[in-house]
């Protein structure tokens, strides 16, 4: 059973329903239209894509040209293959939930590792972040619109900022909660030997 497409390699299939285009087009119009706010893209996870792509027979080139010293360039378009693979990989993209594994889950998950007060710095930190982070988000996300973008082409990018904000949310209650005693943890015994080393008692690791 072959693997799903990813997203990486779903962006060039959509790119290339606008018409042929080479790698470097690609990416420059990926930018142009944020579509590396939804997926990541690096110049050379996006070439090694392109390969996938026609090793499979979903997209195939068409014309390489050189311009002077330049590397040469391959352009490429979408088959017929390729485009029915999009609009099946896309339709259960929409469909079907996956059950993802954050990062920032897992940190929660094993939160008691740490002692309280250094837990809340960190978060404290994280919640600065995070406000920076979903201001960067309303500012790019409003000025496309007032430059004109459709909002369909931009609804990843009101998720992300919906994400962001519902997480901020969060780890602000978290802040208030250890700062107001709501949570603790520091009369479990059994951590304390997980405890950073300077923040444990000579006698509790010898026990």
């Amino acid at each position: 059973m072959s693997r799903p497409i990813t997203p990486l390699a779903l962006t060039v299939l959509r790119m290339l329903c606008d018409g042929p285009m080479h790698p470097y087009e690609m990416q420059q119009r990926i930018r142009k239209h944020a579509y590396d706010h939804a997926v990541k893209v690096t110049h050379g996870a996006l070439y090694n894509s392109v390969e996938r792509l026609a090793g499979q027979g979903l997209i195939e080139p068409v014309q390489t040209s050189r311009e002077g010293r330049r590397p040469e360039r391959t352009v490429y378009r979408i088959t017929d293959t390729g485009r029915d693979a999009a609009h099946r990989r896309l339709a259960d993209i929409l469909s079907a939930p996956v059950e993802e594994y954050p990062l920032f889950d897992a940190g929660l998950a094993f939160i008691n590792l740490l002692p309280e007060d250094e837990v809340a710095q960190h978060l404290e930190t994280r919640r600065n972040a995070l406000e920076f982070l979903l201001g960067g988000h309303q500012t790019a996300y409003e000025a496309l619109r007032e430059r004109g973008v459709e909002r369909y082409k931009l609804l990843d990018m009101e998720l992300n900022i919906a994400r962001v904000r519902t997480e901020l949310e969060y780890v602000r209650a978290l802040v208030d909660d250890l700062a107001e005693g709501r949570m603790t943890w520091a009369d479990d015994d059994r951590l304390t030997i997980c405890h950073p080393h300077g923040d444990t008692p000579d006698e509790e690791i010898s026990a």
